[in-house]
């Protein structure tokens, strides 16, 4: 109806069950509390920051274009994998439990470092010789 490429929708689906279930795994062997900080949430934020930022690069600049990388990587997985709406929540939990200068350094430290790993992602990816 609306030109769907279902092979497009099933790479988005493949690459987002593998994501969340990374992500799941992980939260679920690193329990946390609202006093702590929430390291599986942090590490897979970070952790989908950095793919992003190499999938992008080395998808745009370095191999031909395809239909179907991007949506498995980039959208799919990284988009399973990382989790804004978790991170949110904690925070809000920090900060119900009056654990405010943990919430703001949480919420500075997951947006610097995730900032920082589209950087040093794109940068490494740049690095490698093209062979021509």
């Amino acid at each position: 109806m609306f030109g769907h490429d279902n092979r497009e929708l099933a790479a988005v689906f493949v690459g987002g069950a593998l994501g969340t279930f990374a992500r799941a795994g992980l939260a679920t062997v690193m329990v946390t509390d609202p006093g702590r900080w929430p390291w599986p949430t942090f590490i897979v934020n970070i952790v989908g920051a950095f793919l992003l930022g190499y999938f992008t690069t080395r998808l745009l600049e370095r191999l031909p274009l395809s239909s179907y990388r991007r949506p498995l990587l980039g959208t799919g997985l990284c988009g399973g994998l990382t989790t804004f709406s978790t991170m949110q929540v904690e925070t809000l939990r920090m900060i119900e439990h009056r654990q405010y200068g943990l919430a703001a350094g949480y919420t500075v430290a997951s947006i610097a470092a995730g900032l920082l790993a589209v950087y040093v992602a794109t940068v490494l990816v740049r690095r490698v010789r093209v062979r021509g």
